[in-house]
């Protein structure tokens, strides 16, 4: 690394956000364009396959992380980053030629490599800056998850366009081609403006420079970040047929929802990187891990209208139902078999008119109705405390659309702030390991944009809930949060064994 930023230090962190965001935005392609494919019956394809789909670019772009990492540390980024975008734009291209899953599937396999760009990045932008700036600079460079927006605030846009709204399906191919000429574009501006660096230990074997592997910490950091980034690529694609689906919103639509999940997460990265300069990276992650388990919980209520049993009308004597209406029942009462007392009526609740304009009303908490249904009939026989009338009751929550995006926007920063804080750990503990390391935990994250996605699609297809990926999430972001709380209880320990053991006593 530089001992101070230069000039060139700039104009290689723009370039390198710069081929990112190009790089992130083919990544995330599919999220927009299986989801318009499925929508308008060009491919029949269930959750599982479009799990699959989903997720196959990002499993590329994450099990190829470590090797472009070390090929990073050994010849630098540029011949590394500008031969990746050129070769990423091949398989671009013949996915517009594609005509079944499995040609979809490998050209996804293909185009997916765009997502090693993170660890190359990583690694390159590193050596550019030096330590007490290296949060800022990583997080300036992470901001080209924005990609991701970009894709799903204008692919669905453009492919209305190419389509004649709907009226030409297979105008769709065209925009394959057209992302593919962005990558060729791109790798051939980063090979003639870039300028070369490597790290210091460049010069080491390929075995030794997977050394620091070893340490537990790596794996620690690989979990972090599996939820921060693995889970914001997921969800990155996952949301746009989330809002489809549960909110029955056009493509165009859910995709603009969808980008303001992704947008503030890429481009706060940088904010990400200057607070955990200033405050530090773990304790930075202790709030971002909180966060997430809270608003996860918030959001794992679905949209539900449920009917349940309330509370019912019994009769106080045994006797003979003379009028059952929806108000009420009339039962003439008998002290025995022979004595009458008279008649008794009984006051039910009606049925309300069911909520009109449920969906158009800002409903933040769940709503109730309750009434009662007579269930027994003119001339029956009822006894001391049978039931003459079941009570109904309908729970409804809307799960406010408005609402609900606020919330995901929200949580899409959080992790934003929370990449950036684990990579500001990894240089300060790896400052000559960072393109391997970075790789590492890169895959770990990256396998979370992979295996996401199916889980998304299996849980929905056993519980059919679409919000059984949100009660995953909060699962992850509890045992990631334990697990950091864990390990900062035994450094201080270490560190501090004195205060830990009064702390404890009290």
């Amino acid at each position: 690394m530089l001992e101070v930023a230069t000039w060139k230090s700039h104009k290689n962190l723009f370039l390198n956000t710069l081929a990112f965001t190009v790089c992130f935005a083919a990544w995330m392609f599919n999220g927009v364009l299986v989801t318009y494919l499925v929508d308008n019956q060009v491919f029949t394809w269930g959750p599982v396959q479009i799990g699959w789909l989903f997720g196959i670019p990002v499993l590329t772009g994450s099990i190829f992380r470590l090797p472009a990492g070390m090929l990073t540390d050994r010849f630098g980024g540029k011949p590394v980053y500008g031969t990746l975008l050129i070769l990423c734009a091949i398989p671009m291209y013949l996915l517009s030629k594609a005509d079944s899953f499995t040609s979809f599937a490998l050209c996804s396999f293909g185009f997916g490599m765009a997502g090693v760009s993170f660890s190359i990045g990583i690694a390159f932008t590193s050596v550019w800056y030096p330590r007490e700036r290296q949060g800022t600079a990583l997080g300036i460079f992470g901001a080209g998850n924005a990609g991701a927006a970009l894709t799903t605030l204008l692919a669905p846009t453009m492919l209305n366009r190419l389509t004649d709204n709907g009226a030409n399906l297979e105008g769709w191919r065209a925009l394959p081609v057209y992302y593919a000429l962005i990558l060729a574009v791109m790798g051939v501006i980063f090979f003639v403006f870039s300028d070369n660096r490597k790290p210091a230990g460049s010069g080491k074997p390929f075995f030794a420079m997977l050394t620091p592997l070893k340490h537990v910490r790596v794996w620690r950091f690989g979990l972090y970040y599996f939820l921060v980034f693995g889970c914001f690529v997921a969800f990155s694609q996952w949301l746009v047929p989330y809002f489809v689906n549960v909110y029955y919103l056009p493509l165009v639509t859910a995709g603009l929802f969808a980008s303001m999940f992704s947008l503030p997460s890429g481009v706060i990265r940088a904010l990400g990187g200057w607070m955990s300069d200033r405050f530090g990276g773990r304790r930075i992650m202790y709030w971002v891990l909180g966060a997430s388990t809270v608003i996860s919980l918030m959001v794992t209520i679905p949209r539900m209208e449920i009917q349940s049993p309330g509370r019912g009308v019994m009769a106080k004597r045994a006797g003979t139902v003379q009028a059952v209406t929806g108000e009420s029942i009339v039962v003439r009462e008998l002290k025995s078999s022979l004595a009458v007392l008279g008649d008794q009526s009984y006051a039910l609740k009606a049925k309300p008119v069911v909520l009109q304009g449920f969906d158009d009303r800002m409903l933040i908490l769940p709503g109730k109705q309750t009434w009662q249904e007579p269930v027994v009939t003119v001339g029956q026989t009822v006894k001391k405390k049978e039931l003459l009338a079941k009570g109904v009751t309908r729970i409804f929550f809307q799960a406010n659309v408005w609402i609900f995006a606020v919330l995901v926007l929200a949580l899409g920063a959080i992790w934003g702030i929370g990449k950036a804080a684990v990579y500001k750990l990894i240089p300060d503990y790896f400052p000559d390991e960072v393109g391997v390391v970075g790789g590492m935990v890169g895959v770990l994250g990256g396998l979370g944009g992979f295996v996401c996605p199916i889980v998304f699609g299996y849980l929905l297809e056993w519980t059919g809930l679409w919000t059984s990926c949100w009660m995953f999430m909060l699962a992850l972001s509890v045992v990631c949060l334990v697990s950091l709380h864990h390990v900062a209880q035994k450094m201080m320990k270490q560190k501090h064994p004195d205060d830990m053991r009064t702390f404890e006593q009290h």
